[in-house]
C-alpha cells in the first residue's frame, strides 16, 4: 500500500497495524476496541488479526486502563490505550499525571514510559454531554507528557506510529468530526518529525494557526479570503507539547498578523499560549494584535446549538477582517 486514499480513522487503523506488525510488544487496549473495533471503528479488525492477547477489551474503568498500561510499560510493553470519548478521560487523569507523566523522570530515565493514550476530541458530531470536550490544555500543562493532534489522514498514519515509538508517554488527540474525511496517504514516504508544526498553505497577508479539527476550517477561510485579496498562510501546529512555534514566528515576521483558531475554551488555553509567545517574540513585527477564535468559556452546549459554539468559517473570517483593518 505505497499510496492509498484513506479516511483519517482508517489511517490510524493502518498505522496501528504497521506498528503491531513491527513490534510484538505493542498492545492495543480499551473499552470495546476488540470485537466491536471501537465506537468509531478505529481499531476494526485488529483483534481478529492479532488476537485477544494483543487487542484487549477492558472493563469500563479508565483509571484501570491507564494503571494497567503503566505496569505493562514497566515490563517492556508499548501499550496504546483508547479512551472512548474526551470527557471520559478524567477517571484516569490521576494515573496519567501522577504516574504516567512522572515515572521516567523519577527514575532518572531508567524506566521508559512508552504509553500512548488515544483520545477522540472536539465537537461537531451531535453527541450528548461529556462526548465533545477539548481538554488538551490540561495535558499540555503537565511536565513529562508529550501531546500531539493530527488533522488529516497522512499525519494520522505516521504520527500514531511515531507516538508508539516514543519512550515518553504521548497523549494523542484525534479530531472525531474529521474521522471520515479522506486524503492520500503515502506509506513509503519519509514522515515529518513528530514534534514539528507544518505550513499547509503558504501566504503573505496574515498567519492563521490551528490544530486538529480546525485546520480544515482555517484552509476554508484562506480560500474564502482570496476573494477579498487576502493571501493567508495556514499553519497546522500538530504538536501541542512541546510547541513548535518557530514556523509560526517566522511566518508572523513576514505577515505581521496572526489569528489563532481552536475549539477549546479561550482562557488558559493552547491558543492563549501561542498568542502570548508570539506577542513576546514577534512584538516589533506585528501590525495588529494577535486574535483568537475559539470555543466559549462555558461547558460544551447541547448538540442543537453546538454550531454556535464551534469556531466556523464566518467567525474566522471576521477575525481576519478585524486584523487586516487594524
Amino acid at each position: 500500500m505505497a499510496g492509498a486514499t484513506l479516511t483519517l480513522a482508517k489511517a490510524i487503523n493502518e498505522g496501528l497495524r504497521a506498528a503491531m506488525e513491527r513490534d510484538p510488544k505493542v498492545i492495543v487496549m480499551g473499552e470495546d476496541v476488540g470485537k466491536l473495533g471501537g465506537v468509531f471503528r478505529v481499531t476494526d479488525g485488529l483483534q481478529k488479526d492479532f488476537g485477544e492477547q494483543r487487542v484487549l477489551d477492558t472493563p469500563l474503568a479508565e483509571s484501570g486502563i491507564i494503571g494497567t498500561a503503566v505496569g505493562l510499560a514497566i515490563r517492556g510493553f508499548r501499550p496504546v490505550c483508547e479512551i472512548q470519548f474526551d470527557g471520559f478521560v478524567f477517571p484516569g487523569y490521576d494515573q496519567i499525571v501522577s504516574q504516567l507523566a512522572k515515572l521516567r523522570f523519577r527514575s532518572q530515565g531508567k524506566v521508559p514510559m512508552p504509553v500512548v493514550v488515544r483520545i477522540p476530541f472536539g465537537g461537531g458530531i451531535g453527541a450528548v454531554e461529556h462526548h465533545s470536550e477539548s481538554p488538551e490544555a490540561l495535558f499540555a500543562h503537565v511536565a513529562g507528557l508529550k501531546v500531539v493532534s493530527c488533522s488529516n489522514a497522512l499525519d494520522a498514519y505516521w504520527m500514531i506510529q511515531q507516538s508508539i515509538e516514543s519512550d515518553d508517554p504521548v497523549i494523542f488527540f484525534e479530531p472525531k468530526r474529521r474521522y471520515w474525511e479522506k486524503a492520500e496517504v503515502d506509506t513509503e514516504a519519509t514522515p515529518m518529525p513528530l514534534h514539528a508544526a507544518r505550513v499547509v498553505r503558504p501566504g503573505s497577508s496574515l498567519t492563521l494557526v490551528g490544530y486538529g479539527p480546525v485546520v480544515k476550517t482555517c484552509l476554508e477561510a484562506a480560500t474564502a479570503a482570496e476573494s477579498d485579496g487576502h493571501d493567508l498562510e495556514v499553519i497546522d501546529l500538530r504538536t501541542l507539547s512541546p510547541l513548535d512555534l518557530e514556523p509560526v514566528a517566522e511566518s508572523v515576521r513576514r505577515t505581521g498578523r496572526l489569528v489563532v483558531v481552536a475549539e477549546s475554551p479561550s482562557e488558559v488555553s493552547v491558543a492563549a499560549e501561542v498568542a502570548a509567545r508570539v506577542q513576546e517574540e514577534c512584538f516589533h513585527s506585528l501590525e495588529a494584535p494577535v486574535l483568537r477564535v475559539t470555543g466559549f468559556d462555558t461547558p460544551y452546549p447541547p448538540s442543537r446549538i453546538e454550531e454556535e459554539y464551534l469556531p466556523d468559517l464566518d467567525r474566522v473570517l471576521d477575525a481576519v477582517d478585524r486584523s487586516m483593518g487594524w
